[in-house]
């Protein structure tokens, strides 16, 4: 059993550093295309690549914790420490999800030919 627990543990680890690494190399490429985009839109697409490279190494991130906490040592203390880190990755997913889409995770998306809320009453 304690094999398998720090089998989990490095697995776990292994997870967060490519939760890690996906961040850092989404961000290197964001930024060399914004650097090589002469465009009115370059800064927009910079920030939206950036938020898509923080959003999945999140995703990672939070996979290696549940692994490590759920696995290696599921004491109150690690599962309540887990609820508040994935309580505060949540929201930043959300808020970035909210930044990147101009909408909220849980809306539809909108297509060209629905009008916009503030646009119904216009003559």
């Amino acid at each position: 059993m304690a094999e398998f627990r720090a089998l989990m543990g490095l697995i776990g680890t292994v997870i967060d550093g490519a939760g890690v690494l996906v961040i850092v190399i989404g961000a290197l490429i964001a930024t060399y295309r914004f650097i090589f985009r002469k465009d009115e839109e370059a800064y927009r697409t910079y920030r939206q690549n950036l938020g898509r490279a923080i959003l999945l190494g999140l995703e990672f991130l939070v996979a290696g914790d549940i692994i490590r906490t759920v696995v290696v040592s599921p004491t109150l203390d690690n599962v309540v420490v887990l609820a508040m880190i994935v309580l505060i990755r949540t929201f930043l997913s959300v808020a970035l999800e909210l930044e990147l889409q101009g909408r909220w995770p849980w809306q539809e998306a909108r297509t060209g030919s629905q009008p916009l809320p503030a646009d119904v009453h216009k003559p």
